[in-house]
């Protein structure tokens, strides 16, 4: 649990005037350098001018109903209710819920998207995508009972497609991947009522339960806060990374680029930045079309350079080797080079600010989505029946302004290699080989104590933190005491700009670490694509149960998982997830809560004591990193592994002394 002198908020009213106090990505710096030789504002400048509200951050201010807004922040929080009587547990719990279903259905629709263009291209009415990766249909179905053996691959596509609508319209009953969650954990959930129905039922109800004058009581608000996050992980996110996979291809390990080095001076430079990959997959295919590449030379052009950002950049990155430019916050700094043709986007995380940047640079921003539009973006709306039809004209418009560009350019040369696209498939094989594929070596270096546990870090950049520096010291600090780290989303883009994802950077590892490291030859920093595919880190974690000789749950595993610059609903409901599941989950920047209530220490606690995980707040990396050890080493000595097993040669003598059993 946190200090009770600390409150759980960052204490920075202004930002620092020194750039390189701002973000610790050189090519970063470059731009913001430029930003403000040119006059151009970004989100550095706003955040500036900005200050945040203290009692907002601390969810101490409760606008449900037109009596308020209620304020009952203070020295001590119950000194004052709501107008209506509301305590400030009450207050917490409720703006936590909506925090939680905001999130949710972000993920959620996102995944329902993802179910159509399934239900689309099984049912032959979408044909510009095919399944890709029939093994891992195969896979997917058999996980939910279906049967595979000796059927057509279709008409098992169209079985699947059926039961994984049920994560999202039913009513009653368990989601189709609770199948998947291993058994101890799942008598958790049942016993306190949080297993999901159906992601719709599961948003409706929290949404309901937070309106003015129904639930109460924080801790029945927390449980159905749990059943909505897990309808999430368990549910939207999962399905959304297995349809993608099914579609597009389980990613495998791939080396690529990041940085703004990988844009080009003398090609059509396009960006794609968002969290779906049905654009990006069919701007690709653009690119490559024959026509549009001649367009491209005609207008003086050596070619097309596709590039990514954000989470459907990391996809991309993760499953077909694309370059990537950088992270959430870098999205504006990256139209400042003067060498974006066009970016294209598609929803989440797409700042409103990102126009007025794109305008100054003569740059064209195109939204493609109809969930989301921005006052003074272009809008070319992308369908999955014709999708050519919005990925061609952002080509087109890219190479126009290419032969018309105006803005001098300037791209940071700085591009940093690393290997992406550990899918928890690959790992299984990376482990074990073609024929014995198994998570048992992780688990035996576990208990021998070679890897110390595992840890997620994934997440945002948030403004009000140094760039990526949290990220990137709380990692080393981690690989440096043998924790195998997994990365998802803006984390992992950090992470690969730090140079800490190859095999190289295992001299950076503890020697446990390193040395299973050089012995598969792989990072001691794992990829696994976007925010979405945080899913993949929780079936990597119900196979560590499934292996066997690490406890019976999730909960009781060397595990931990942190979100160091964590910034929209969309991570509160995925740390909610995760908590739920089982998994200590440390956030830094602010947390949403009045330090000391009971709401807090529901958080912070009571779960952990009803058989989940727990809650925790630190800003400093490297004291989140302490906390996350100490946990790891808090369950390996209940495991009864917290000593490391003394390895022996022995020789055929001391064979023969074994007894055999």
């Amino acid at each position: 649990m946190a200090d009770k002198e600390k409150p759980l908020i960052a204490k920075k009213e202004k930002l620092p005037t020194n750039i390189r106090d701002l973000t610790i990505c050189e090519a970063t710096a470059q731009m913001i350098e430029r930003a403000r030789r040119d006059g151009v504002e970004t989100t550095w400048d706003r955040a500036d001018n900005m200050k945040p509200c203290p009692i907002g951050a601390q969810s101490a201010c409760c606008r449900m109903c037109s009596m308020g807004p209620c304020r009952v922040a203070g020295k001590d929080p119950y000194e004052k209710t709501g107008v209506c009587g509301a305590t400030i547990d009450t207050i917490q719990a409720r703006n936590f819920a909506r925090m939680v279903a905001a999130g949710s259905a972000a993920h959620t629709d996102h995944g329902m998207g993802m179910v159509d263009l399934f239900r689309g291209v099984v049912d032959g009415k979408i044909t510009d995508y095919k399944i890709k990766d029939v093994l891992k249909l195969e896979a997917v179905a058999k996980s939910v009972g279906i049967e595979t053996e000796g059927r057509e691959t279709m008409d098992v596509a169209r079985d699947l497609c059926k039961e994984l609508e049920r994560t999202y319209t039913q009513v009653e009953g368990e989601i189709p991947f609770a199948k998947r969650v291993p058994e101890k954990t799942l008598e958790v959930w049942r016993k306190e009522g949080i297993v999901p129905r159906g992601a719709m039922r599961e948003i409706m109800e929290l949404m309901h339960r937070s309106h003015m004058g129904v639930d109460q009581d924080y801790e029945n608000i927390t449980r159905q806060i749990s059943r909505t996050a897990l309808a999430d992980g368990w549910g939207g996110s999962m399905v959304t990374t297995e349809i993608s996979d099914i579609l597009f291809g389980t990613p495998t390990p791939v080396v690529a680029d990041v940085n703004m080095g990988v844009l080009k001076e003398d090609q059509v430079n396009i960006i794609i930045h968002g969290h779906e990959p049905n654009l990006f997959e069919s701007v690709l295919a653009s690119v490559n079309e024959p026509t549009l590449i001649a367009a491209a030379k005609a207008a003086g052009a050596k070619g097309i350079n596709l590039v990514g950002m954000c989470c459907s950049g990391a996809e991309m990155l993760s499953r077909h080797g694309i370059p990537h430019a950088g992270n959430f916050m870098s999205t504006e700094a990256v139209l400042c080079t003067g060498a974006i043709d066009a970016m294209a986007v598609d929803l989440q995380c797409i700042k409103q600010g990102l126009v007025k940047v794109a305008d100054c640079y003569g740059t064209p921003l195109i939204t493609t989505n109809s969930r989301c539009h921005i006052e003074g973006a272009t809008h070319i709306d992308f369908h999955e029946h014709s999708p050519k039809d919005c990925t061609d004209e952002i080509v087109i418009k890219a190479i126009t302004r290419f032969k018309n560009r105006k803005a001098v350019v300037e791209i940071p040369q700085i591009v940093n290699k690393g290997v992406h696209g550990f899918s928890y498939e690959y790992i299984n094989y990376m482990l074990g080989g073609s024929f014995r594929g198994s998570y048992r070596p992780l688990n035996d270096n576990i208990i021998n104590g070679r890897i110390r546990g595992v840890a997620g870090v994934v997440g945002c950049t948030n403004v009000r933190m140094k760039q990526d520096w949290v990220h990137v010291e709380l990692v080393k600090e981690l690989i440096k005491n043998d924790v195998l780290v997994l990365q998802t989303g803006c984390s992992q883009i950090a992470l690969a700009k730090a140079g800490l994802l190859t095999p190289e950077a295992a001299h950076l590892a503890g020697p446990g670490l390193a040395e299973v490291c050089e012995t598969v030859g792989m990072p001691p920093v794992l990829g696994l694509g976007s925010c979405v595919d945080n899913s993949r880190i929780l079936i990597a974690a119900s196979e560590m149960v499934r292996e066997g000789g690490l406890g019976t749950s999730i909960a009781d595993l060397p595990v931990a998982g942190a979100a160091p610059e964590w910034m929209s609903e969309k991570a509160i409901a995925i740390g909610q997830y995760f908590v739920a599941s089982g998994v200590y989950t440390v956030f830094g920047v602010s947390f949403p809560v009045v330090q000391g209530t009971k709401f807090q220490k529901h958080l912070f606690g009571g779960l952990e004591a009803k058989g989940m995980g727990k809650w925790d707040f630190a800003i400093d990396p490297h004291e989140i990193a302490q906390k996350m050890i100490a946990h790891i080493d808090k369950k390996r000595k209940a495991l009864g592994i917290d000593k490391a097993r003394e390895r022996v040669l022995m020789d055929m003598a001391d064979r023969q002394k074994l007894e055999v059993t």
